[in-house]
């Protein structure tokens, strides 16, 4: 059996986006390959403090992460540095604040923007940055672009446990609104990216969660405590015990659960139940 995770996240794709606007992923439902819970973003629901979230188990009141502008580097028990201690190899495609969370600060494009280190927390990382940003216009890499330089890195260093990030729903959602039809089709873009990617991830031995850290309102902001901004769908395609899960869980069951997945021990600190 394998212990192999992806954990893809889908930067501020909430709740209701994704069970009306992503077709594979609820095809993966209707068909009995996946399970789906409907899971509750840590507080605040912004984007820095929700990756550290999902990858301590801890809320931001007790990991230090509590808003954008304070990122830094994660001083908690984290999944990748944790794997990388057991002997695990690990591996992203994500925006440059996880190379801050996890790896090294500051971030400088033209040393960590392609990381392959076997010392580093995230051992072999293609992070993309924003530094031709204005006002949540970003330049950023299209969802198939990251999906086939996930492709590569598995074929290349098959990574026991790898993340996949894409910040294009965020984008959109800020500038268009999260009711807003450019939000909608952004969230079907990924979901069909998707759609042409995980049977292959999956045939490598592969299990494939898909969530997002945070959801939007219709005016384009998150951060707050509403039920639009909190709540995103936790996807685990390759469950033994597929269907849909009522009850909302915690985003700090994420860690726990990763860590189970992979045969690691979890933490102490870590108190939510991994999901079953």
């Amino acid at each position: 059996m394998s212990n192999k995770v992806i954990l893809v996240v889908v930067d501020g794709l909430k709740y209701k986006t994704a069970l009306d606007h992503c077709g594979y992923l609820e095809g993966q439902i209707e068909a009995g390959h996946a399970r789906r819970w409907r899971m509750r973003a840590s507080l605040p629901s912004m984007s820095a403090p929700c990756y550290e979230s999902l990858h301590t188990g801890l809320d931001p009141a007790h990991h230090g992460i509590t808003a954008n502008s304070l990122l830094g580097p994660s001083t908690s028990d984290n999944i990748f540095a944790l794997a990388h201690a057991a002997g695990k190899s690990t591996a992203a495609v994500a925006y440059s604040w996880f190379s801050v969370l996890y790896n090294t600060a500051p971030y400088v494009a033209a040393l960590h923007q392609e990381t392959d280190d076997a010392d580093m927390p995230i051992q072999h990382g293609r992070f993309y940055n924003d530094s031709d940003r204005t006002e949540y216009h970003l330049a950023l890499p299209s969802d198939n672009d990251l999906c086939a330089q996930v492709d590569r890195l598995i074929n290349r260093h098959e990574p026991d446990y790898m993340l996949l990030h894409t910040l294009s729903c965020d984008s959109v959602g800020h500038v268009h609104g999260g009711s807003s039809w450019q939000y909608q089709r952004a969230a079907n873009v990924v979901d069909s990216a998707l759609g042409h990617h995980i049977d292959g991830w999956r045939a490598k031995g592969y299990r494939v969660l898909v969530t997002a850290d945070h959801g939007f309102t219709d005016c384009g902001y998150h951060g707050g405590t509403e039920d639009t901004v909190r709540d995103v769908a936790f996807y685990d395609i390759g469950h033994p015990n597929p269907g849909i899960v009522t009850e909302p869980v915690s985003q700090r069951a994420v860690a726990p659960t990763i860590l189970t997945m992979m045969g690691l021990p979890v933490p102490a600190a870590m108190k939510e139940a991994p999901l079953e």
